[in-house]
This record gives C-alpha cells, sequence and structure tokens, in this order.
C-alpha cells in the first residue's frame, strides 16, 4: 500500500472506500483517504475567470436529487450527453402509474403517512393533467422522466413528495416503466395486426375464383386463387401476434421493489405493487430484476418479423404495380406522383413500408449488441434502448397503412400447368410435360391450344379428357389437398378465418 501511496497517479478515476486492492489494507477509511485527497488535489479542474457583471453570471444550478454527495455540479455538456429526457419523457403514463402504485403500498406498509399518499396521489393527478395539456415544462437539467416529475411533485406538495422513493431505486423504477410500456404497445399492435387481417380477408372475399399466377424463383409455377395468397399473409400474421403474446406472458411479471439491485431491508409488499400494476407476481430475483433486458430483445425481434413480412409485402405489391406485371392498381389515396413525369403513379407507401423494415431490424442488432457485453446488474449503457424502441412504431405505422389495400384487377395470365397423369410416374410425366411446353413455345400457343394429334405424337397417354386439366380455372380445379389453393379449400380457409375475425361475409360483396 505503502508504494501505491507514493506512486505518481495517472488517472483521473478515484477508488471507493470499500474497494478491494490488495488483502484488506484498503478497507479502512483512513488508509484510502491520502490517496483520494492527493487524486483530488491533482486533478482539481481549472476554473475560467469570467466578468464580474451580474449580466453575465451563470445562474446557479439546481441541485440534482442525488447530489448529496458531490461538491460540484456537472457540466453543461455532461448534462446533455447523459440526458434521456428528450426521448424517455414519453414513459410518463407508466412512471405516473407505477409511482401511484408505489406510494399505496407504502402507505399500507406504514412506510408514510395516508396523509402524505393522498398529497402524492393528487400532485401526480396535476401532472399528469399538465402533460397531456401540454403545460408540463420538461427540463433537460433534471436528466429523466422519472427526476422531472418526483421535482416537479416536490415542487407541487412539498416534503410528502421527498417520501415516494422510500424502498425504490431509478433502476427498478425504469424496469416497471418499460415493462408496462412494452405491454401496452404490444397490445396497441396485436390490434393492428388483427385489423389488417381483417382488411385482408375482407379483400379475399370480394375477389372470389380470381386466379393469379404463383411464383417460385420469381418465374411463373403454377396458378393459385388471389383468396389463397392473401390467405398467407392472414397466417404468416397470425404468428406474428402469437410471438407478440408470448413476449408479453414473460415480459409481465413487476421489477419494482428490486431497489438498485439487492432488494431493502423495509418491510415492502411486492406483491402489492405488482398487483396494483396489472403484473402476474413480482421478479423472483432482485439483481435479474433491473439488468434483464430479455423482453426487449423478445419484443424487438418479434416487431423485425414483422416488419420482414410486411416489408415482402410491399415488395411484392410494388412488383404487381408495374407496368411488367399490371396484376394491380394503386389507388391514388396510397400513391404519389413524379416532379418531372406527369405519367407516373408511384406505391411510393409500400417502398416505406419496405424501406422501414430496415430501422426495426437495425435496431434489435444494436441492442443485441449493447447487451451482449454488459455485467450484472444495471449499467448506464441500457438507457440507449429506450429510442430502439422506437422500432415499434414504424411496425405500427405500417401495419396502418396496409389496410389501405389496394384494388386487384385481373390481367392477362400466362397459362403453364403439370399435366396431372394418372397411373404415369411423376418424372415421366414431368418430361411429357416439358416436350409439351417445348411445342407450345415454337408453337407461340398454350397448352390447352394443340390439337390432340399434337399431343399424341409427343406420348400416346394422351387422350380426349386430357383438356379437362388444361387452362387456368381447370388446374385450380385440380387441387385438393389439404391448405391447397383449390376453390373448396380456400373457400374453407376463408370461412375458418371470417369465423374467427368476426367477420360479417354478407356485407363483403
Amino acid at each position: 500500500m505503502e508504494s501505491l501511496r507514493s506512486s505518481s497517479l495517472q488517472t483521473p478515476f478515484f477508488f471507493s472506500q470499500s474497494t478491494v486492492l490488495s488483502n484488506k489494507s484498503v478497507s479502512n477509511p483512513r488508509t484510502i483517504s491520502p490517496l483520494m485527497h492527493r487524486a483530488k488535489s491533482r486533478f482539481e479542474p481549472l476554473r475560467c475567470t469570467t466578468s464580474h457583471s451580474s449580466e453575465t453570471e451563470a445562474k446557479p444550478k439546481e441541485t440534482k436529487l442525488w447530489g448529496g454527495r458531490f461538491e460540484d455540479s456537472v457540466t453543461d455538456i455532461v448534462e446533455k450527453f447523459t440526458e434521456s429526457i428528450s426521448f424517455d419523457k414519453q414513459l410518463y403514463k407508466h412512471d405516473i402509474m407505477g409511482s401511484k402504485a408505489h406510494a399505496s403500498m407504502l402507505a399500507e406498509q406504514g412506510l408514510i403517512s395516508f396523509s402524505d399518499r393522498d398529497s402524492i396521489l393528487k400532485g401526480l393527478d396535476e401532472i399528469e393533467r399538465r402533460i397531456e395539456a401540454g403545460e408540463f415544462v420538461w427540463r433537460t437539467d433534471r436528466e429523466d422522466v422519472h427526476m422531472n416529475i418526483e421535482a416537479a411533485l416536490t415542487d407541487l406538495v412539498g416534503e410528502p413528495a421527498k417520501k415516494l422513493h422510500t424502498a425504490r431505486s431509478r433502476n427498478d423504477q425504469v424496469l416497471t416503466d418499460f415493462r408496462l410500456w412494452c405491454r401496452d404497445a404490444i397490445d396497441r399492435i396485436i390490434s393492428s395486426i388483427r385489423h389488417l387481417q381483417v382488411a385482408l380477408v375482407k379483400l379475399a372475399l370480394n375477389n372470389e375464383g380470381l386466379i393469379i399466377p404463383g411464383y417460385t424463383h420469381l418465374q411463373r409455377a403454377q396458378p393459385v386463387l388471389l383468396q389463397h395468397l392473401l390467405l398467407a399473409y392472414v397466417e404468416q400474421l397470425d404468428r406474428d401476434a402469437g410471438r407478440l403474446l408470448d413476449c408479453r406472458a414473460r415480459l409481465n411479471f413487476c421489477p419494482l421493489g428490486a431497489c438498485a439491485l439487492a432488494g431493502t431491508g423495509l418491510p415492502i409488499d411486492r406483491f402489492m405493487t405488482s398487483e396494483a400494476l396489472g403484473f402476474t407476481a413480482p421478479m423472483r430475483n432482485s439483481i435479474d430484476a433491473v439488468s434483464d433486458r430479455d423482453f426487449v430483445l423478445e419484443f424487438l425481434s418479434a416487431n423485425s418479423i414483422i416488419a420482414v413480412h410486411l416489408s415482402r409485402i410491399g415488395e411484392e405489391w410494388v412488383l404487381w404495380a408495374s407496368e411488367e406485371f399490371g396484376f394491380i392498381t394503386p389507388s391514388d389515396s396510397v400513391s404519389t406522383g413524379s416532379s418531372i413525369m406527369p405519367q407516373k403513379k408511384n406505391p411510393d407507401p409500400m417502398e416505406l413500408v419496405r424501406g422501414k423494415s430496415a430501422r426495426v431490424i437495425g435496431d434489435l442488432v444494436t441492442l443485441l449488441t449493447l447487451c451482449k457485453g454488459l455485467p450484472l446488474a444495471y449499467n448506464r449503457d441500457l438507457q440507449i434502448r429506450n429510442p430502439r424502441l422506437t422500432a415499434s412504431r414504424p411496425s405500427q405505422a405500417c401495419l396502418k397503412y396496409r389496410q389501405s389495400l389496394l384494388r386487384i384487377l385481373p390481367s392477362m395470365i400466362k397459362e403453364y400447368r403439370r399435366l396431372c397423369l394418372q397411373g404415369i410416374p411423376f418424372r415421366t410425366s414431368h418430361d411429357i410435360v416439358g416436350r409439351s411446353v417445348a411445342l407450345c413455345v415454337s408453337k407461340n400457343c398454350q397448352l390447352q391450344d394443340l390439337s390432340l394429334e399434337d399431343m399424341r405424337n409427343l406420348s400416346p397417354v394422351f387422350d380426349n379428357d386430357v383438356y379437362e386439366f388444361l387452362g387456368v380455372e381447370n388446374a385450380v380445379k385440380k387441387f385438393s389437398s389439404y391448405g391447397s389453393t383449390g376453390f373448396a379449400c380456400v373457400a374453407d380457409q376463408l370461412d375458418d378465418w371470417a369465423a374467427k375475425l368476426e367477420i360479417n361475409k354478407s356485407t363483403c360483396h
């Protein structure tokens, strides 16, 4: 320890009194204090002189609620760099909810008086009213949503407000707010998913019997019912909703009362606050309660998959709206024009749906990278996660846009279907159909335009009934396996979804 005392200190970071450097020698405050005193004097910041004019003197800063052990206030640069109020003020409603539940619990446990509780609840109601009326002033020097609300509450009701933070840290407070926010966001997104599913099913019901090309490798493969393709989107969205519901169930546990990381010795009732806030139960491990971000990763992951699905729909419909495909005509209400080409009608919103998915996926990757190197328990790095939650907003916006669905127009469909020849091995049938298609290409015609003689020249298996298999409608009629594009199969799928989404089919024609 002597060598440490006599050595030249080369770092501006100071060891706390509880830091163990070697054996037990630094556990004594008197042993460490000379080191800290020397460090402080060595790194005393230079102070610039300014005019003594009252016009140029800086106003004294408000003392931080946590500022008791500090002699100097933070610089403006540090204050701006560390603030989070610019984005976490969106948590105000959930912060107030948590504070109300916490104050009520403190009163029931005899940690504050019921009179103090009533003053706190009344003050929080007034703050919420001011926020929603646009009258509340968010202050950067108060750092975050929690300190802004608590300081404003102190201004309103005085001493009772100072008791609100009893048996609570900002660590468990922000996680409580965050879980409540995610829970509400999931409910909103699931509602948007359901609305989009309803719109897709109604669109399918309004286009009964319309056949379009089905693609593989972006090459025309088999004819399918448009209804069948639209219901594929509905199925994807249903899995999206299921993932969000699973996420909601896992995140619905309450961290409030875990305090900084180790809990508290005060007689609080975590089950009371958990129940008051609609959680399933309190989180069992206080360290896990303030360090867990799995629920955020899962939430962003589910949103990323939604974004991918919406992007794929966007990509497909952008292609369909092109002159080369010509399957759909976007409504004027969801299209834009060109500043130089008057004939253009651009599906810009669909392109933006496709583009915004990159933001959502990028936010997930950002948070994964952020979390991978963090030790237990709470770390300030996690403040960066709050803006990442705006990833849910593109998802919600895209879902709402998708409800403005397009008018589907019939188009010329190049008929292509492999013949199903009973009793002929599949590979043999494949070869016969391939040679038939080659003949059609040479004659510039469709399969049903070939004469029976032409077909018999290719293979003797052809008979008069071959024409029952040719053409788009005949091809679709032949599909009969479960989940296929056959008329009856798709009708059953539509009935199931109409019942599940409570759609009155009679209003869709």
